[in-house]
């Protein structure tokens, strides 16, 4: 609008020059005071021409900001493109696309400046051309601002995950902590029975960690007879080591298993077949234990496992005797690592 505003005072400076000069060629038929009139509207229009061309400056101002806040705006762009490859490509399309419209509209300026300085008549078609080059250039920077608005929610999303991907590896740590704590009960829970079984092991009697438990296995020829399921004295005596042990540690679980070889059982009474030999053995053990110690009857099981969990071979006498045993396992009680995975 200032600039046509310009181009009309331009113009009427100009027929006001030819008036003048008009004047002066005809002052003589001209009174004095259609001449001062003539100067009075000249002067007006200089002050009117000075306005505008002091209005004209502004803007010329006010587009250099415009034009340098845009120019922080692309690169506020560029460094949105780094953020993700798809993004990238989008954003480099429309900058692209950005860039040829800017020097469109730069060259149709260019052009209205020439029709302002004598194609008068194109003036409407190249206005028109420069009003959809501004739309334009207005779409852009609404999709501009979309894809920074879609760079932030994506890189919210990243800090989410990022938030829930710390949770999880501190509840990770938790576990391994607990863990660790529970690999350390047991292994002192081995020391202890160790120390408490020292004049038994290797002499029938074996004790071994896996599994976060503790396995005390013990021969037949340690607790029974052959083929009988009574416990002979010096078996007692390590089973009452052992459930000493077992009453001042009460957060352990205990398991007795009761073994055979494959030799079919023949004897006659309760006992029928190799089950319930092992059965039978595997409940006596857990008597002994119970005998003179005070633990919680419900912390232990006792299971018949017959000939089916061998150690050895049954086609040697030495590997029949090592399948002939009684297994004690021990494990500590996983209440804290079960609460902390419920937890979850």
């Amino acid at each position: 609008m200032c600039l046509l505003l310009y181009q009309t005072c331009v113009i009427m400076n100009r027929k006001i020059a030819i008036i003048i000069l008009s004047i002066s060629m005809f002052a003589a038929c001209v009174p004095a005071k259609k001449v001062e009139d003539i100067k009075r509207k000249k002067e007006i229009c200089e002050e009117q021409r000075a306005a505008l061309e002091e209005a004209n400056r502004k803007l010329d101002e006010d587009f250099t900001e415009v034009n340098e806040k845009y120019i922080d705006l692309s690169r506020t762009h560029k460094s949105l493109m780094k953020d993700t490859i798809v993004q990238g490509r989008s954003l480099r399309l429309m900058t692209k696309n950005y860039d040829q419209l800017h020097s469109t509209y730069e060259l149709l300026l260019s052009k209205n400046r020439e029709l302002l300085q004598g194609r008068e008549a194109e003036s409407a078609s190249m206005f028109r051309n420069l009003t959809q080059s501004q739309q334009n250039l207005r779409d852009q920077t609404i999709a501009l601002e979309k894809a920074k608005a879609n760079l932030e929610a994506k890189e919210k999303n990243l800090t989410q995950l990022k938030t829930e991907l710390e949770k999880r590896e501190e509840r990770v740590n938790e576990l391994e902590a607990v863990l660790a704590r529970k690999d350390s009960a047991v292994l002192a829970l081995k020391a202890k029975v160790q120390d408490a079984l020292l004049g038994f092991e290797n002499n029938g009697l074996t004790i071994e960690q896996k599994n976060g438990k503790v396995y005390v296995s013990l021969d037949e020829s340690l607790l029974f007879a052959s083929g009988k399921y009574h416990i002979e004295k010096k078996g007692k005596e390590a089973l009452n080591n052992l459930g000493a042990v077992l009453e001042k540690n009460p957060d352990v679980n205990v398991l007795v298993e009761g073994h055979t070889d494959n030799v079919p059982y023949n004897g006659s009474g309760i006992l029928k077949d190799n089950w319930d030999l092992s059965v039978k053995r595997a409940t006596s053990v857990v008597k002994i234990i119970l005998d003179k110690n005070k633990i919680d009857a419900m912390r232990l099981t006792a299971a018949g496992r017959a000939d089916y969990v061998p150690i050895a071979t049954n086609d040697t006498k030495e590997g029949r005797a090592k399948n002939r045993r009684t297994e004690i396992i021990l494990t500590p009680k996983l209440d804290e690592l079960m609460k902390l995975l419920e937890s979850n």
